[in-house]
């Protein structure tokens, strides 16, 4: 194990810092996994931030989790976060999403009549709440799988956090990058992204199974391949 160099960093500048990664490269990182989610469900209402709330949240836990561990732990967590388990985390997720809007795609959109003395009334009995919990719980493990994948901003987060040697400050740090990493995301995702999927959906819309479909075949691909690692450089 190499000895700890001393990195100072502040709450206000970790906050930066993931103010600066989250408005370049993470976008393009999240694209893969939000994208297919907002394509398939896309024209529902409120669907968006439905989707990216659970992530966001996911992510900002994550980071935060980093943070607390590393100023517990020291630099530990550097090998704790390269092993296998955090691309299966994210991987498992990714699949788990897929099920759970094919699901949805074929449960919860039936509807049964209940006969009663108005044989031309029904009354609509929703089937999928076994189903409900699913995709905003994976969402949530998705976006911490993200959050535990490794990047130089990440990195001097966790570098700062070990030199504090205090848990409470490396959890404040962790935090602080969360929150601005998760910012810019959101807001891209939430009117620019979605908008983007939905223009997509009303215009293809005499194909709307066939991309919902496409959208859920390519979410679970990107499951598997990142749990195979079959990405990696």
């Amino acid at each position: 194990m190499m000895p700890i160099i001393p990195v100072t960093l502040t709450f206000g500048g970790a906050l930066l810092l993931g103010l600066s990664f989250g408005s370049g490269p993470c976008n393009i990182a999240c694209l893969p996994y939000l994208g297919p989610v907002l394509m398939a469900n896309g024209d529902r209402k409120g669907f968006a931030w439905r989707t990216l709330l659970p992530f966001s949240t996911g992510r900002l836990v994550g980071y935060a989790l980093l943070g607390l561990v590393a100023g517990a732990a020291g630099l530990y967590v550097q090998e704790w976060i390269a092993a296998p388990w955090v691309r299966w985390l994210l991987g498992g997720a990714t699949v788990v999403a897929g099920v759970a809007i094919l699901l949805r795609r074929y449960t919860g959109g039936m509807t049964c009549s209940k006969p009663d003395s108005h044989p031309q009334e029904g009354v609509a009995v929703s089937i999928s709440g076994p189903t409900k919990p699913l995709l905003p719980g994976s969402l949530f493990l998705m976006g911490m799988g993200m959050a535990l994948n490794p990047c130089a901003p990440l990195t001097t987060v966790i570098l700062a956090a070990a030199t504090t040697a205090s848990a409470l400050a490396g959890f404040s740090l962790g935090l602080g990058f969360g929150i601005g990493a998760i910012v810019i995301p959101t807001l891209v995702f939430a009117f620019g992204v979605a908008h983007f999927t939905n223009q997509i959906r009303e215009r293809l819309k005499q194909w709307r199974g066939a991309l919902e479909l496409s959208s859920v075949a390519f979410l679970m691909f990107m499951g598997v391949a990142t749990a195979m690692n079959w990405m990696a450089p």
